[in-house]
């Protein structure tokens, strides 16, 4: 269980921050997952902080499916986030929405649209400063 864990203070808990990064954060969709990511120089939100380290945070709705297969969306998504983390600007939120094809997605396929949306998410960041 200790592998699919984020640290805590990667975990990002604050409402206000999950809304912020959701309608003002750079955004790139997929089929199985949407990545929403708030820098913190574009921001000036209540909680953001270029001394905090990169947050991130999960929304995995009643639309992906029961409470059994929204954990294990959750987990898998969880454990796919982990290595980038660590290549997010300091003080970034990164919100995480699954779709609902995410509950039939196999755990590669989630990965590569993981890993795609960041990037894209990556470069507008860059693009915009």
């Amino acid at each position: 269980m200790g592998l699919t864990v984020l640290a805590a203070d990667h975990r990002l808990t604050d409402p206000d921050l999950f809304r912020a990064a959701g309608r003002r954060g750079h955004r790139a969709g997929s089929r199985t997952l949407v990545a929403h990511l708030l820098l913190p120089d574009e921001q000036q939100a209540v909680g953001m902080s270029e001394e905090r380290p990169a947050r991130v945070g999960f929304v995995v709705s009643k639309a992906v499916g029961g409470a059994v297969v929204r954990n294990r969306v959750r987990r898998r998504l969880r454990h796919a986030v982990r290595p980038a983390v660590p290549d997010l600007p300091p003080g970034a939120v990164l919100v995480v929405r699954a779709q609902a094809a995410a509950a039939e997605a196999s755990y590669p396929e989630l990965c590569a649209d993981l890993a795609r949306c960041l990037d894209r998410v990556g470069t507008h960041g860059r693009e915009a400063r």
